[in-house]
């Protein structure tokens, strides 16, 4: 029986991969203000329109990629908090969507707030039901403040960020919120440690935070 142990492990590996290498952010080619960004086997679709500065909707949780399809099993949805813990089928290839940035980047990924110093302590932030992620791409980003148990969803905002020479910026595009902060431009000092993002600068509030951001 071992043989079918390791080809089933072997196969599960690439399975897992799989998920992995599909990564990037991608805009719908039937709706311009839906974007999808995919990281980590993670997914979250959004929709909103920066010039209005209206944000619609936000969902995700990790995905299994089926062919042109990809299954996703809900961690939030700002629509309706009883979806939570369902599986979600969507159509997903070249005629759906059109690709935005690949997902290259040092910063790519999907990282979870898993810390915070606070001036020579440090406060760690374990795993748990209630969680803040932000995803990166290689050119767009999002958080979100959500709680995969109870379905609560706290809040999102992202757009496009860059990062060069140690300097993180963002450029918000949409804020669930607060619509008034769409347009702004916040830069922050970035690293990464450890195989953790250190972010630290000014929050959108203006107070001074230091963040840690682990991929777990």
């Amino acid at each position: 029986m071992k043989p079918i142990y390791l080809i089933a492990a072997f196969l599960f590996s690439i399975s897992a991969q799989a998920q992995q290498s599909l990564k990037g952010a991608f805009q719908s080619k039937l709706d311009s203000e839906v974007i999808i960004c995919l990281m980590d086997g993670y997914f979250v679709e959004t929709k909103y329109n920066a010039n209005t500065k209206t944000f619609n909707y936000t969902w995700g949780g990790p995905f299994v990629k089926e062919g042109n399809k990809l299954n996703i099993t809900i961690h939030f949805d700002s629509r309706d908090k009883g979806v939570v813990g369902k599986t979600k089928e969507i159509a997903f290839g070249e005629k759906h969507y059109e690709l935005i940035d690949k997902g290259e980047n040092v910063l790519a990924g999907n990282w979870r707030m898993s810390g915070r110093k606070n001036g020579d302590q440090f406060t760690e932030n374990p795993l748990r039901a209630r969680r803040t992620y932000k995803l990166l791409t290689g050119t767009r980003f999002q958080w979100m403040a959500i709680n995969i148990d109870t379905g609560e969803f706290s809040g999102t905002g992202g757009g496009t960020y860059q990062f060069v020479n140690g300097k993180y910026i963002e450029n918000i595009e949409f804020f669930s919120r607060d619509s008034s902060r769409v347009g702004a431009s916040l830069s922050f000092i970035g690293k990464i440690e450890n195989g953790q993002w250190h972010h630290s600068g000014l929050s959108s509030k203006g107070d001074p935070i230091y963040e840690i951001w682990s991929k777990n």
